[in-house]
C-alpha cells in the first residue's frame, strides 16, 4: 500500500517516519519532494554544499538529499526524479528504500544533453513510501546497513 499525504502525516506524528528537516510544502499526494543537500561532479572532482553549479553534458554526477529520512521497520520506499529534471536530460539511479534505513539518500545521475544548472536545496526527487503488510524479521540496519546514518554524498570505489 502506498501511504497518502495523511498517511505520511500521521506517521510522521507518531513517530513511525522521520523526515528531517521537514517542509509541509514538499508533501504531495502521495508522497514527499526531496531536496538537493549536496552536489558532486566526479569529473572535476568538485564538491558543492551551497549555491548553484553548473553539470556539462554527458556527466555523470551525485547528490545527496538534504532531508535525513528515517523508515520504520513497516515502510520501504521508490523514488522518482522529478519531471522538470527528466525533461532536461537527467537520468537517476533510483532503488528501493530498505525497511529500518536511516540516512541522507546518495543518487547517482548522469547528464544526458546539454548543459543544467542545479541548486542546492531544490527538489529534485520524490520519495514514494509504501506500508510492508508485515512488520520486517530484520531491518536494513541488520541485514546489510552499509550506508545506515550516512550523512552527505557517500561513494563507493
Amino acid at each position: 500500500m502506498i501511504l497518502s499525504d495523511r498517511d505520511i502525516l500521521r506517521m510522521l506524528k507518531n513517530g513511525d517516519l522521520k523526515i528531517e528537516p521537514f517542509s509541509e510544502e514538499n508533501l504531495t499526494p502521495n508522497g514527499y519532494d526531496l531536496s538537493i543537500g549536496e552536489i558532486y561532479i566526479r569529473k572535476v572532482d568538485k564538491h558543492v554544499n551551497e549555491g548553484k553549479v553548473k553539470i556539462p553534458p554527458l556527466t555523470w554526477f551525485a547528490i545527496s538529499t538534504k532531508e535525513f529520512v528515517d523508515l520504520g521497520s513497516r515502510i520501504t520506499a521508490q523514488l522518482w526524479i522529478r519531471s522538470s529534471y527528466a525533461r532536461r536530460g537527467i537520468f537517476a539511479s533510483f532503488g528501493k528504500v530498505d525497511a529500518g534505513f536511516k540516512g541522507n539518500l546518495t543518487i547517482g545521475c548522469f547528464n544526458a544533453d546539454r548543459e543544467v544548472e542545479l541548486q542546492v536545496g531544490d527538489r529534485f526527487c520524490q520519495i514514494v513510501f509504501e506500508l510492508l503488510e508485515s512488520e520486517v524479521e530484520k531491518t536494513y540496519d541488520k541485514r546489510s546497513g552499509h550506508y545506515q546514518n550516512q550523512k552527505g554524498i557517500n561513494l563507493v570505489d
